[in-house]
C-alpha cells in the first residue's frame, strides 16, 4: 500500500475509505461463507507444496485441520525455493546486539547454516517426529535453529531465554524433548546471562525424569561453562555442511509446540500445524503487517520465545521472501532511541512492536526520536495489550510523523497470526484511535456475545468469540492432552463449540471491535464491572501520565476499589495535587463510578514480551503469593510497588470488617 494518508486528504480520503471499507466486507464475506475456496487460493499462490491436498479443511472436535493430505516443508518454503530467484543473495536477517556486533546473513548464507544445523541434529540422533527443546538468544542461529527442526521434521519447542531452571525443565519434561539447543550465554542490558548453566540446572531436577539425550551448545559468550561427558556438545564441532533432504510432511504434522506461561496452573504446550501455519501467518505478513512489496524491510522487537518471534520473526517474513532486523537486546538499550536507530539504518518500512512499548516510549518524549530518520516508516503494528489513545496517537504523529498507518491487531500464542486488526498491505481503511483493533480479518468468524452466548447490541460490552471452521494459522492440539479434554475445557466450555480466549470486547455499528481486556482482570466495583484496560485507557490519555496498570483491592463498601500505578512523563513530578488531577480526570472521562487511588512508580513490572504483570502487583498489593515471575524484566520495579503499597495496606488494615 503507498503512502495514501500522505497522497490523499479530506473528503477524497473519506471516500476512498469508505469505497476500501465495502471492499474489505466482500473479501471478509466470501472468506467466512467459502473458506475452502478463499484459503485454498491463497495457498496455493503462497506456499510450495510437495503434495496437492485432498481436502482444503476438516472441521475436528474441536479445532480444524488445513490442506489434509497435502505436503509440505516449512524450511524449504522459507529457505530453498528462494534461490533459483533474485532473491539468493538478498538479506534474510539482518542482526545487531548490545554491543555493536552486525550480521547479515542473505538467502543464501540461510540455506548453508540451516543444513549444518540440521546435519549436527541428524548426527545426534534426531529423527522426524522428535522434540527439540531450543533455549537460545535472539541470534540469527535461534532462528536458523528452528529452521533446521522443520528441515528434518523435528517438532521444536521454543522457549524464551528469561526463564528460570524450574520453567525450563517443566516444559522439557512435558515435550519429551530428546536434544536441547542452547548457547553458552549472551549478554543483556550490560550483563552475563548464562544460558547454559540454566539448561543444567534444569536437566538437574529432573534427574532420571530426562529424556534428553544431548545438549548442542553454541558458542555466543564465550564464557565459561561445564560440559557433561556423552551429553554435550559444541556446534562447531559437529555443524558440518552437508545439503540436507527435506523431511515433506504431513500438513497437519506438528512445527512447534510453544508453551504458554500461565498465571497458574502446567503451561500450557500449544501445538501449531505446518502447512496451514505457514499459509496463515505469511497470508497476514503481507496484508496486515503491510509487507506487500518485495523490498519491504521489518523490524521487530519482540523475541524467538513468544508467538510474535514465531510467527513475524522466522516464518512468515522467511517464506514470503522478506528481509527481517532482529537485535539481541531490549530495545531501549543501551539508550533509550536504539530502536529508532535501527529503523532508521536498516531504513524498515514496518516497526512492530508492543502497546506497552509505545506506552513505555512516551515517558522520554520526542527528543530522542527527531535525531533520526524515520521516513521510511509506512506502517506500525501494534499488538499485546490495549493500545490506548495516548500511545496509539504518540506512534501515529511522534513516531510516525502523522504519515503511517497505525495496524493494531489482537491475537493470541494460541491463535498464530492476527485475528483483529487492519488490513494495510491491501487497502487503506478508516484507523479509530485508541483501543480499537480494527476488523474481524479475512477467515476470523469473530463475533461479541452476552453472558449467554447471544449477540450483544452494538457497543455494549460482551465477551470475544471465535466460531469454526478457524483459520489455518489457529492452533491444532494441546500438547499431551488425549481426546482433547484440556483443550475443550479451557476454551470451549463457556460457550459450546464456540472458542472463548477470555477477553471482554465491544463491537461497533460499523463492525470495529474492541477488545477491553481480560475478563479476569475485571473490577466489580458498586455492581458494575469495569475493565482494567478501560481505566487505564482513562489514565494514560492525561497528558503527564506515560504508563498506568489498574487493579482491584477488596472495599468493605463499593465491593472493590481500583488502585493506580502510574508511571509520568518526564518533566513531571509526582504530588498530591496531580494525583487530584488525574482522579478528576478519570471521572470527567468515565463518570463518578471509577475513581481510582493514585500511587506513583517509576517502572512497572512487565514481562520481556512487555505485558504488564497486574497479577504480581495486586498479589503484592495483597500480600499473596506472586506465582512465577522469572519472565520478569526488571525485578527492581518490584521494590517501587511495594513501597507504593505499604501505605494502602495500613488503610486497608484499618478498615471495618
Amino acid at each position: 500500500m503507498d503512502n495514501v494518508l500522505a497522497e490523499k486528504e479530506g473528503k477524497e480520503l473519506e471516500e476512498f475509505a469508505d469505497y476500501n471499507e465495502r471492499v474489505y466486507k466482500a473479501m471478509y464475506k466470501e472468506s467466512v461463507e467459502n473458506p475452502g475456496k478463499f484459503w485454498g487460493k491463497v495457498a496455493e499462490e503462497l506456499i510450495t507444496w510437495k503434495e496437492p491436498w485432498k481436502e482444503v479443511f476438516v472441521q475436528k472436535d474441536p479445532m480444524t485441520e488445513w490442506f489434509t493430505g497435502a505436503k509440505v516443508n516449512a524450511s524449504y518454503n522459507a529457505v530453498d525455493r528462494h534461490l533459483n530467484s533474485h532473491r539468493k543473495f538478498k538479506a534474510a536477517i539482518a542482526w545487531e546486539s548490545e554491543k555493536g556486533e552486525r550480521k547479515v546473513v542473505t538467502y543464501q548464507d540461510l540455506y548453508y547454516e540451516v543444513n549444518k544445523w540440521a546435519n549436527a541434529l541428524k548426527q545426534l540422533g534426531v529423527q522426524k517426529g522428535d522434540r527439540v527443546t531450543i533455549y537460545m538468544p535472539l541470534t540469527p542461529e535461534g532462528v536458523i535453529a528452528m529452521l533446521a527442526c522443520a528441515r528434518i521434521g523435528a517438532i521444536h519447542s521454543v522457549i524464551f531465554a528469561g526463564f528460570g531452571p524450574q520453567a525450563i525443565a517443566d516444559r522439557i519434561q512435558d515435550a519429551g524433548s530428546k536434544v536441547v539447543i542452547t548457547a553458552d550465554g549472551y549478554y543483556r542490558r550490560g550483563k552475563l546471562v548464562e544460558l547454559k548453566k540454566a539448561v543444567d540446572e534444569a536437566l538437574n531436577i529432573l534427574g532420571d525424569k530426562s529424556t534428553v539425550k544431548h545438549v548442542l551448545v553454541f558458542r555466543r559468550a564465550n564464557n565459561e561453562i561445564s560440559v557433561k561427558e556423552g551429553r554435550d556438545v559444541f556446534f562447531d564441532e559437529v555443524g558440518k555442511f552437508k545439503p540436507i533432504e527435506p523431511e515433506w510432511v504431513e500438513s497437519n504434522h506438528p512445527l512447534f509446540i510453544l508453551y504458554t506461561s500461565g498465571t497458574t496452573g502446567k503451561p500450557k504446550g500449544i501445538t501449531h500445524s505446518t502447512g496451514g501455519y505457514i499459509t496463515g501467518t505469511g497470508a497476514m505478513l503481507l496484508w496486515s503487517y503491510g509487507l506487500d512489496k518485495e523490498n519491504d524491510v521489518l523490524f521487530n522487537t519482540s523475541d524467538i520465545g513468544w508467538i510474535v518471534g514465531h510467527s513475524y520473526i522466522t516464518y512468515a517474513p522467511l517464506v514470503m521472501g522478506r528481509t527481517v532486523v532482529i537485535y539481541e537486546s531490549a530495545p531501549d538499550y543501551p539508550y533509550p532511541d536504539k530502536w529508532a536507530e535501527l529503523i532508521e539504518h536498516y531504513r524498515a518500512t514496518t516497526f512492530g512492536t508492543s502497546a506497552t512499548f509505545l506506552r513505555y516510549l512516551m515517558k522520554y518524549g520526542e527528543e530522542n526520536i527527531k535525531m533520526h530518520d524515520l521516513s521510511s516508516l509506512r506502517i506500525i503494528v501494534t499488538n499485546g495489550e490495549v493500545l490506548n489513545y495516548a500511545p496509539w496517537k504518540f506512534g501515529l504523529e511522534s513516531v510516525g510523523g502523522g504519515k503511517v498507518y497505525m495496524s493494531h491487531q489482537w491475537w493470541q500464542t494460541e491463535t498464530g497470526a492476527p485475528n483483529l486488526g487492519y488490513l494495510p498491505g491491501l487497502f487503506f481503511l478508516k484507523m479509530k484511535s485508541g483501543p480499537s483493533s480494527g476488523f474481524p480479518l479475512p477467515g476470523n468468524k469473530i463475533e461479541v456475545v452476552d453472558e449467554q452466548g447471544n449477540p450483544a447490541k452494538p457497543r455494549e460490552r460482551g465477551y470475544l468469540v471465535m466460531k469454526p471452521p478457524f483459520p489455518p494459522n489457529m492452533m491444532i492440539a494441546m500438547w499431551n492432552d488425549p481426546g482433547n479434554e484440556r483443550i475443550k475445557k479451557t476454551y470451549f466450555s463457556k460457550f459450546n463449540g464456540v472458542y472463548y480466549p477470555g477477553d471482554y470486547a465491544m463491537m461497533d455499528e460499523g463492525g470495529y471491535v474492541w477488545v477491553l481486556g481480560r475478563a479476569d482482570e475485571t473490577l466489580k466495583i458498586a455492581a458494575h464491572r469495569i475493565g482494567a484496560g478501560e481505566v487505564e485507557s482513562a489514565i494514560t490519555s492525561y497528558p503527564a501520565v506515560a504508563e498506568a496498570a489498574v487493579v482491584g483491592v477488596p472495599d468493605p463498601q463499593k465491593g472493590e476499589s481500583a488502585h493506580a500505578f502510574v508511571v509520568l512523563k518526564q518533566g513531571y513530578a509526582p504530588s498530591e495535587k496531580l494525583a487530584k488531577e488525574i482522579q478528576n480526570h478519570v471521572k470527567t472521562v468515565m463518570g463518578a463510578i471509577v475513581i481510582p487511588e493514585v500511587h506513583f512508580v517509576n517502572t512497572l513490572p512487565k514481562t520481556r514480551s512487555g505485558k504488564v504483570m497486574r497479577r504480581v502487583i495486586k498479589a503484592v498489593v495483597m500480600g499473596s503469593n506472586m506465582g512465577d515471575i522469572s519472565t520478569m524484566e526488571d525485578e527492581a520495579s518490584m521494590e517501587e510497588i511495594k513501597k507504593a503499597s505499604e501505605e494502602l495496606k495500613k488503610q486497608l488494615a484499618n478498615q471495618p470488617s
